[in-house]
């Protein structure tokens, strides 16, 4: 059974960082690209970051880009999400998803919230 856990969020201040996490179980973890997205409130969810399976190419929605770099250890079966100088409209549930085509897996998400 394939489990992606996120962790790593949490409130902070308006400029502040945070680093997610998110362990892999249950794929072979190297053949995914990865990807983070996330869910304000009332919004849909949208894409953050990915990062293909070797590491080769990233990708980054125009919001974040400068500020969040998206990162993975195969090691250790692990992508990350390092968030700087993070803004109040960054606040919302970050979500890790590993894709191969044709699957498509999808963790439960980690509250990030951003006061001003």
């Amino acid at each position: 059974q394939v489990h992606l856990v996120e962790s790593g969020g949490g409130l902070v201040q308006a400029g502040g960082s945070l680093r997610l996490s998110c362990a892999a179980s249950g794929i072979t973890f190297s053949n995914y690209a990865m990807c983070w997205f996330r869910q304000a409130p009332g919004k849909d969810r949208e894409f953050v970051a990915s990062l293909s399976r070797s590491c080769g190419g990233t990708s980054y929605a125009d919001s974040v880009k400068g500020r969040f770099t998206i990162s993975r250890d195969n090691a250790k079966n692990s992508v990350f999400l390092r968030m700087n100088s993070l803004e109040p409209e960054d606040t919302a549930v970050y979500y890790c998803n590993a894709k191969m085509i044709p699957f498509n897996y999808w963790g439960q998400g980690t509250q990030v919230t951003v006061s001003s």
